[in-house]
């Protein structure tokens, strides 16, 4: 414990031992009675002090919470104020009508606000407004009783036994009320803030047992200020400074935890009072009783209440409403991602079965292609006359011709995540041409390349590259030697931050002559000759983990063509958007 919080424990502690010294000594007298007022006024005043330093040092709901518990401390204070300017200064007793009643009534209101706060438990902003609302609800009812019960009695028709016996009646039944407030905040609460809870209900509850025989005292004629009578209640006052010491001395081991079930009954309760106002309504019209001054102000005041409450609960339907159309709508946004990603899911599996497929197929053909390709090349190292080579020939480049294609399969069936690094593409088809090279040589095909001198190096995996090089040319000399075509050209350059290489044959002047197909998802390869349409779907897959594209043309005036494109630097994966739920208040120890 802090220096200042021992000194200021003594002092009051040293207090509370004068009042019952004073109170176990001392006969009536006017200096007991001062002596009295003035302690249990320090110790009301220390209460309200205490409960400041968390405040300053809390914020958002919980900083409300112990400022509203240091205004209702500060109200229970004025009302001592009040007491002792009428016995100590006027020399006199408070008059049994008294308009200062309430305060001491009002007091009480504060303190039940901050147990509705809920300090104890996380909140989302969306949950705070309602309860506030709630809340507003309930105490503007208490406000209704307040009038309905006592100050028709006060204003109305003065009647000074109605009054006091409607007061303390419904004194007590809020003193009752904020107890089981504590009591439900004590039993769902855990740690540090239990103990804060149960310290409070124990001195509520002793206040409130000791008020209670005071009263019976003083209906009997036995109370006077001083007497034994007052030192429970000044127990209390003292225990309220002992409660607000503690909890600043140990803010940083208190943990907020609760469930949601409070503002359930918080609304259900709002809704209760609404409901409540027919019936009191109904209580003055039938009560004979009653003055007719007193039956028609409550009936006015009833009236007047519903309306203002009517207001109130349109106010929080309306915010409910609005948080339920937003939930709504997240929702449905939810509901169809997830069918997104259901419908991504499904695709997702079917590729994999049909990469599963393909990759069975692929490895079956290989055995029988190998076979071909091995009698092929005995039959080129037997005496054959030149049209029997030129077959052979023939056998041998379309053996090697499907084996490329099988490869591919291999490849689209094993598809793996493309590792980035810097890539030099002009290598990369160099490389492709020259191992190309025995396949057009054969068909005498010639192939000229135009690449960038300067082509700066792209971010790539040189595997997959590669490999989507090696396909083109073969479907590219596949396709010439097909169409009687002997020549292609292979251009390479960078435009806008875009690496193009364009392969066509022997027809094409340029390359923008052309106004290519697009080979995408949703789109298909029109063109006379399949073109190799299982290698380019192939490159189309490792193409796409590059962010590139492919595209194709075949026509029978001008030829075919065949472009890609690779942005240099790929672009940074989307960030996801984040989650459009209610974010809930960070677990914090009283802040």
């Amino acid at each position: 414990m802090r220096a200042y919080s021992k000194l200021w424990t003594s002092a009051v502690a040293a207090c509370m031992a004068t009042l019952i010294l004073a109170a176990l000594v001392l006969p009536r007298s006017f200096h007991l009675t001062a002596l009295s007022d003035w302690i249990q006024g320090l110790l009301l005043l220390s209460g309200a002090i205490s409960f400041l330093p968390n405040a300053v040092q809390s914020r958002g709901h919980v900083r409300a919470f112990w400022m509203l518990l240091s205004t209702g401390m500060f109200l229970w204070f004025s009302y001592q104020a009040m007491w002792i300017y009428f016995e100590l200064w006027l020399h006199k007793e408070v008059p049994d009508i008294f308009a200062g009643d309430i305060v001491i009534f009002l007091h009480i209101v504060p303190m039940m606000a901050a147990m509705a706060l809920r300090p104890h438990a996380p909140q989302d902003e969306y949950s705070g407004r309602l309860r506030t609302l709630d809340f507003t609800l309930l105490m503007f009812w208490w406000a209704y009783l307040y009038i309905f019960a006592v100050m028709a009695w006060q204003y109305v028709v003065p009647n000074p036994d109605a009054y006091g016996d409607n007061l303390n009646f419904l004194y007590l039944i809020e003193k009752l009320a904020f107890l089981l407030t504590l009591l439900v905040a004590w039993m769902n609460s855990k740690s540090a803030w239990r103990v804060f809870y149960a310290n409070l209900f124990g001195a509520s509850l002793t206040y409130a047992a000791s008020s209670y025989v005071a009263n019976w005292a003083l209906s009997h004629h036995v109370y006077y200020s001083g007497s034994l009578y007052d030192i429970p209640l000044a127990v209390s006052m003292l225990w309220i400074t002992m409660i607000g010491l503690w909890s600043l001395g140990c803010r940083a081991n208190i943990k907020r935890s609760g469930s949601a079930s409070h503002g359930v009954w918080l609304a259900r309760l709002g809704m209760i009072t609404v409901f409540s106002l027919p019936m009191f309504a109904g209580w003055a019209l039938l009560d004979s009783a009653l003055p007719p001054r007193i039956r028609s102000f409550r009936l006015m005041l009833t009236l007047c209440a519903a309306l203002v409450m009517g207001v109130m609960v349109f106010a929080r339907q309306t915010l409910l409403d609005r948080e339920l159309l937003r939930l709504l709508n997240q929702s449905q946004e939810s509901f169809a991602n997830l069918k997104r990603l259901q419908a991504q899911i499904t695709e997702s599996e079917k590729l994999a079965s049909i990469g599963q497929l393909v990759g069975g197929a692929a490895h079956e053909l290989n055995n029988p292609i190998a076979a071909m390709l091995g009698y092929s090349d005995l039959l080129l190292n037997t005496p054959l006359n030149a049209d029997q080579q030129a077959l052979a020939t023939r056998i041998g480049q379309h053996g090697r011709r499907t084996k490329s294609l099988v490869a591919s399969l291999l490849s689209f069936a094993k598809q793996s995540p493309a590792t980035l690094s810097p890539v030099n593409f002009t290598t990369l088809l160099h490389t492709a041409v020259r191992l190309s090279q025995p396949q057009w040589k054969s068909l005498n095909i010639e192939i000229s390349t135009r690449f960038q001198p300067d082509a700066p190096p792209i971010m790539g995996d040189s595997n997959q590259l590669l490999q989507v090089c090696m396909q083109i040319l073969n479907s590219a000399i596949h396709t010439a030697d097909q169409q009687n075509s002997r020549g292609l050209t292979i251009i390479y350059e960078h435009l806008e931050g875009i690496a193009t290489i364009d392969v066509f044959d022997a027809k094409y002047d340029s390359y923008d002559t052309v106004s290519p197909l697009s080979f995408g998802e949703n789109s298909s390869l029109e063109t006379s000759d399949p073109l190799s349409v299982l290698g380019l779907s192939a490159c189309r897959g490792m193409l796409q983990q590059h962010h590139g594209t492919i595209i194709a043309r075949q026509t029978k005036e001008k030829g075919f063509s065949i472009r890609v494109e690779i942005p240099i630097f790929p672009p940074a994966p989307a960030a996801l958007p984040a989650p459009a739920v209610p974010v809930r208040w960070l677990s914090q120890p009283f802040a």
